[in-house]
């Protein structure tokens, strides 16, 4: 399963990465009904912080980050799944499948994280270095930005047509 098919599926909610019932059912090839009930029956497993379902409010919202097709008429707004409630799924969904799905799932969610860490890293050094040398990244930028019109303009004279006499 391609960690990039994963990926798209990991939204973020509540200050959580999460994963939906209904993208974790196509991902396990079950019906999110189906999905849903195994969670119902094993409920004790899923505490609040490993799944909630989702407010009208932020269905809405995010609706469109979804790409929800049919679940516009479900009647019901989906769970959404942190790390550890995938992790529970799991032990719930016991099929080669399943298996299979939530290593793979596992596998994004650590790469979301590692990812996350190093550009928060790069983004505190550039704001450090922005402060410490703030006057010679301003003449930097203020050079490139001159550097960048002074090509535009030199491009807009050569292709401009020209009017006048010819001379030989």
């Amino acid at each position: 399963m391609q960690l990039q098919n994963i990926q798209h599926k990991i939204h973020e909610l509540r200050n959580h990465k999460v994963m939906l019932d209904f993208d974790l059912a196509q991902l396990y090839e079950v019906e999110t009904k189906a999905l849903n009930q195994a969670v119902k029956r094993n409920i004790e497993r899923f505490p609040s912080d490993f799944m909630f379902q989702l407010t009208k409010e932020e269905f809405e919202t995010n609706r469109s980050q979804f790409v929800t097709g049919s679940q516009k008429h479900r009647g019901v707004y989906p769970y959404a799944f942190t790390e550890q409630g995938v992790a529970m799924l799991s032990g719930i969904l016991k099929s080669k499948k399943a298996i299979d799905v939530n290593i793979s799932i596992m596998r994004a969610f650590v790469f979301i994280r590692q990812y996350a860490l190093t550009h928060k890293d790069l983004t505190e050094k550039l704001n450090e270095l922005e402060k410490k040398y703030n006057k010679q990244f301003k003449d930097v930028y203020e050079a490139l930005n001159y550097l960048i019109s002074k090509d535009k303009v030199i491009d807009k004279q050569t292709k401009r047509v020209k009017l006048g006499y010819k001379t030989k």
